[in-house]
């Protein structure tokens, strides 16, 4: 009896070792440190929701779990990144990536990574305009809009709001400048004038010369095109410190809670745009989110995290794989119409339709449909500091 017994632990022991290799691994590589530090972890987290949604649902290919590894990605090293997306792939032999979180450091990755090794990967924040060209294969999405529309709708909410003259201050890499050249020429579109465009350097202890340069240009509103725990909530700063700008135009790099905590009671009427709106799976996220304790509206990205981890493993239910290229073939595929309407909180539902073989669309938090170049259309929302905090007053 008593070696059954010992022989029943060690098959138990066993099967527990076999369940533990056949766990998927799927990258999270976002910029814990760095620009977007107060970012990354919620965002983060909204990712990892969906991808235990899918583990606890017991249908994600045939009872597997998905384990999610965190790592590191700076958001603006490019070479830090690259080396991070290596070593997951490499070492830690993750099937995919949810990430990079900036565009540079996604540029880099999908370049030097994703694309020679064929290794799906969706960012769920990386908006430079560029990335709709990069040469990846076939291997790179994104939930976020690009900031080619971006540009146009804050261009256009600053007009609605009395702007004609602004001053335009841009962090120094892919995001910045592409975000600055699509603002600025939908503003003079609209009639606006742009007293000067500059670059800002992050890491900087003292932005005083920058700031003066952009008074010096006469205008009464400053667009800061940076990142909130970097060089644009330096230039913002400084400005109040000195009375340069009382009110500041915001891409999404900037609108967040950590901000709004440090700066919010001195930057009343200021506002910016980032990527949300009002879809079919909305209200759903919202509850979700909620009951996770994470705001859904209290910064950027989440949403669109929380849709990054749910299509790669969707689509990996599909092919009913977790090879890549497999993965790949089928991103798509549960992503956009025909089939049936899959949104927040109903993972399960879709992996057991896709187990039986059926068709879904997976509408998600934000109303993802991929186009021929793995870009969505997106909408936004209108945030503007109130009593100290950002509210959404409108979605575009």
């Amino acid at each position: 009896m008593k070696r059954l017994v010992l022989a029943s632990v060690i098959l138990a022991g066993l099967s527990t070792a076999v369940w533990a290799e056949e766990d998927v691994k799927i990258g999270v590589l976002m910029g814990f440190t760095g620009p977007i530090e107060s970012l990354a972890p919620t965002m983060a987290g909204s990712a990892e929701l969906a991808l235990k949604e899918i583990s606890d649902s017991g249908a994600f290919l045939g009872g597997k779990k998905i384990v999610p590894v965190r790592a590191d990605s700076s958001c603006v090293d490019a070479a830090a990144a690259t080396a991070t997306a290596e070593r997951l792939a490499s070492s830690e032999k993750v099937v995919a990536f949810i990430g990079p979180t900036c565009s540079g450091e996604t540029t880099a990755v999908v370049n030097n990574v994703s694309a020679p090794n064929g290794i799906p990967t969706i960012s769920p924040s990386a908006t430079s305009p560029a990335l709709t060209t990069v040469e990846d294969k076939g291997v790179f999405f994104r939930t976020a809009p690009s900031d080619a529309r971006q540009g146009e709708v804050l261009a256009q909410v600053a007009k609605d709001r009395g702007i004609n003259e602004i001053a335009i201050t841009y962090t120094n890499n892919d995001y910045g400048k592409g975000l600055s050249e699509s603002f600025s020429k939908a503003f003079e579109k609209l009639g606006g004038k742009v007293t000067i465009n500059a670059a800002h350097e992050d890491g900087k202890a003292d932005y005083s010369a920058e700031v003066a340069a952009l008074a010096a240009s006469g205008a009464k509103d400053l667009a800061v095109f940076g990142y909130l725990d970097q060089g644009g909530k330096g230039i913002i700063q400084n400005a109040l410190d000195t009375g340069a700008f009382k009110r500041f135009v915001m891409g999404d790099g900037m609108v967040g809670e950590k901000l709004a905590a440090d700066l919010g009671k001195d930057m009343e009427g200021s506002f910016g745009t980032m990527a949300g709106g009002e879809y079919a799976g909305s209200e759903a996220w919202n509850k979700i989110a909620e009951s996770a304790k994470i705001d859904p509206k209290g910064g950027p990205y989440r949403a669109e995290s929380y849709d990054a981890a749910a299509v790669l493993a969707l689509a990996m239910q599909a092919a009913k794989s977790t090879d890549r290229a497999a993965i790949i073939a089928k991103i798509k595929e549960v992503a956009n119409a025909p089939g049936e309407k899959i949104l927040p909180g109903e993972l399960g539902k879709g992996l057991k339709i896709l187990a039986d073989g059926g068709d879904i669309d997976y509408v998600g938090a934000t109303n993802i449909e991929f186009d021929d170049v793995g870009d969505v259309p997106g909408s936004y929302r209108e945030m503007e500091i109130k009593e100290g905090k950002f509210e959404s007053v409108k979605t575009h």
